[in-house]
Order: C-alpha cells, then structure tokens, then sequence
C-alpha cells in the first residue's frame, strides 16, 4: 500500500485539478481542500483511531468534572476508580434533568455512578462526589490535518483514494462545476461524489470490522449468510 504524503498529495490532486501545484490560487484554497475532506471523512466514518482516553479529577462536593483543553468530539464512556475494590467502574449516561432531580445540589454526597454532558467541557455527576475521585473519560477527537509541517496522517496513509476523490469535490465547487448551469463539465462535481458515495461504502465496512462490528459481530467481511444477533 502507498499513501499519500503532503507533497504528493498536492501535485496528485493538483493534476487532477488541471493546475499548477505552484498556482496562486490553488494554494490559496489549499488548507480549505484539506480541511473539507478531512472533516467529511471523520464525520462520516467512525474511526477507532480517533479514540483516545484521558484522566480527570473530580473536585470533592462540586457537580461538575471538567475536562476542558482536550478536544473531544464526542464521549464513549466515563469511568470512576473506586477506592475500595480499586476497579475502574463503569458510569451509566442520563439526562441531565435525571441528574438534577435525583441528585441536587446538596443531596447527599458519594461516589458516582451516573453522568450527563453539561457542555463540550464538563461533565454532571450523580451522586455528587464526596473525594477526589479519579475519571476516566473516553471519547473521540480530531486527527492532525495534513500540512508541509504535518505531512503524513492517518488519513493520507490509510485512504488515500478516498482522500483525493474528496478534495476533488470541494475543487469543484471552487470551479463551479457543481451545477448544470454553472460550468464547462456540468458532471464533474456529481461524479466524484458518486465516488465518494461508493469508496466510503467500503471504508465504512472497514472500520467496523476494527471494532467487531461486522458481520456476526466478528472482525471478518460481510458474508452472504444471515448474520446472527450478538449475545
């Protein structure tokens, strides 16, 4: 497998582009190429590589644990470190009406065993925690953009394809192809994202063999058998 590199990347989509890598204007709206496809990508893809964990810990007697400088996308799960069986138990997500009706402000303080989202920050505790507890907190975050800095990523080396046909689409509406009143090639925007819309297919089944979620709950293909339920 060959992937991308920053430079390669370029001059690849820049041919594609039928411009010089060295144009102006294509290096203008390089970054935003960048950024587009990136961000279709992890949005539409649920990658295990993005998962990361990070330690946190809770102030005594306040509701909230924030977790604030780490970019968090979203939240898998959160764990609390019980002191007494030291195991790592796992928290149960509600609402953040259950948090403030089960446990307010001044009800009484222990070790928690629920959660809700505040904000992109913070975290609502129930029950409200008693000592510094240690937390853990799993979620999801943003691969580093590629850049002349930065010039391999996950991205570039493991989806290649996919990554150009992206950016091919944003570069297309720069060049206002995306409408059939608007250009010289009324197809060339549809037609890359057909084959966004088909790579993203296989790339999708991917990932969730990664992570189990395959056919029959295993880490192999899709098979043409019936898939049975998981338990």
């Amino acid at each position: 497998m060959t992937g991308l590199t920053y430079t390669t990347y370029t001059t690849q989509v820049a041919e594609l582009a039928v411009v010089p890598v060295t144009d102006p204007d294509f290096q203008t709206i390089l970054p935003q190429v960048i950024n587009y496809a990136e961000l279709r990508l992890q949005r539409d893809l649920d990658f295990l590589n993005t998962t990361t964990q990070y330690s946190y810990t809770a102030t005594p007697n306040s509701q909230q644990l924030n977790f604030s400088g780490y970019p968090f996308v979203t939240i898998q799960n959160v764990g609390v470190a019980d002191p007494i069986s030291t195991y790592v138990k796992q928290c149960t997500p509600v609402t953040k009406e259950y948090i403030y009706s089960v446990y307010p402000i001044g009800s009484t303080a222990a070790l928690p065993t629920f959660f809700s989202l505040f904000d992109d920050n913070s975290l609502l505790l129930g029950p409200i925690p008693d000592q510094a507890y240690t937390f853990y907190v799993t979620g999801t975050i943003r691969f580093p953009s590629l850049s002349a800095s930065n010039p391999t990523t996950f991205i570039s080396t493991y989806l290649p394809d996919i990554f150009v046909i992206a950016s091919m689409i944003y570069i297309s509406a720069y060049q206002r192809n995306f409408g059939n009143m608007q250009a010289n090639d009324p197809q060339m925007g549809a037609s890359y994202e057909a084959q966004y819309q088909l790579l993203l297919k296989g790339a999708m089944v991917e990932e969730a063999r990664k992570k189990f979620e395959a056919g029959g709950w295993t880490s192999m293909s899709p098979a043409v058998a019936a898939t049975p339920t998981r338990g």
